[in-house]
């Protein structure tokens, strides 16, 4: 039983359902009475096709309960190196303003930025932003960039402990040298050490079981199958546990036709391996539906199967 989690992440590769399972899931909690933020990470946002609607960077209401954000990495980006400029206008000369600018926005064009701004505001979903909500359900980016994402807490904070430390030891021999013993006052360390603080707390709710879960979406083919495992055994190495699967789009039992045939043969030898690859995880396996999940009505179609399938009982 998965049970009732206020946050879920839901992941799995590209073209699997991911998206429409996450939506799935939101609306369940939705029609439950509890107050839902459904939150996309992935670039390639789906969630607005799906309620048809047109959603932005800040939390729109869909449905009764439902509140959704598709989080854009590039206004995101632009906030974020925002307020390192505004941390930091007060700690260097102002003839020297022009020249940390500089250099903060070519970093702001760097690898990985977008994916620290990113980061940054799931952080503030997470702690600031969910006091209104029950549940926050994210619907992540395919798997390798989700695994990033989950096991940035946990690499920032190791990051900022070796960041924090040679601050400290800078800020000691200034107080030595040019203070009279006085402790310097840093705001750069200050907001070191608020980032920290902050990555524990994240770290520290991920880890829960009580409050966090992970599913990831597969099909019954073999790379979304090896994808998974490779998944779970990467984030168990980082002590997060994926304890559910949803296996999505299994073909009927009442097919006819010889193609069909060979490909529920298939599938079958698929399914088996599943069911040994993932012997620790709660599978819930979920039927191919006529057409794509292209409206409301069908994606509460399509949650009633997961209900259905799952037993989810939010208490």
């Amino acid at each position: 039983m998965l049970g009732h989690k206020r946050i879920l992440f839901v992941g799995g590769k590209g073209g699997v359902g991911k998206s429409t399972s996450a939506a799935a899931l939101a609306l369940l909690h939705a029609k439950q009475g509890f107050r839902t933020l459904l939150v996309s990470t992935d670039p390639a946002h789906n969630l607005g096709d799906i309620f048809h609607t047109s959603l932005c960077n800040k939390a729109m209401n869909v449905a009764q309960h439902l509140d959704v954000i598709e989080i854009d990495p590039s206004i995101e980006a632009r906030d974020y190196i925002k307020s390192v400029k505004n941390n930091i206008k007060d700690v260097v000369s102002s003839h020297m303003h022009e020249e940390v600018n500089r250099q903060i926005d070519l970093a702001s064009s760097s690898p990985g930025a977008e994916e620290a701004a990113l980061f940054d505001r799931i952080v503030s979903i997470i702690l600031d932003e969910s006091a209104i909500y029950d549940s926050i359900i994210f619907d992540t980016a395919p798997t390798g960039h989700t695994i990033r994402l989950l096991t940035l807490p946990e690499i920032m904070g190791v990051w900022i402990d070796g960041m924090l430390d040679r601050r400290k030891k800078r800020n000691d021999n200034y107080t030595q040298l040019l203070n009279d013993g006085e402790p310097v006052e840093d705001p750069i360390y200050e907001v070191l050490q608020n980032r920290k603080v902050r990555f524990a707390q994240v770290r520290k709710l991920l880890l829960d079981k009580s409050v966090t879960g992970f599913i990831f979406i597969l099909n019954p083919e073999r790379l979304p199958i090896l994808e998974t495992a490779k998944a779970i055994s990467l984030l168990k190495k980082h002590k997060l546990e994926v304890s559910t699967l949803l296996i999505n789009k299994i073909l009927s039992q009442d097919i006819e036709g010889d193609f069909w045939k060979k490909r529920k043969e298939t599938e079958a030898e698929y399914l088996s391996w599943i069911e040994q690859e993932f012997a620790q995880q709660q599978k819930f396996y979920i039927p191919l539906f006529e057409s794509d999940i292209n409206s409301v009505s069908l994606l509460e179609e399509f949650a009633l199967h997961i209900q259905e399938k799952m037993m989810l009982k939010i208490e």
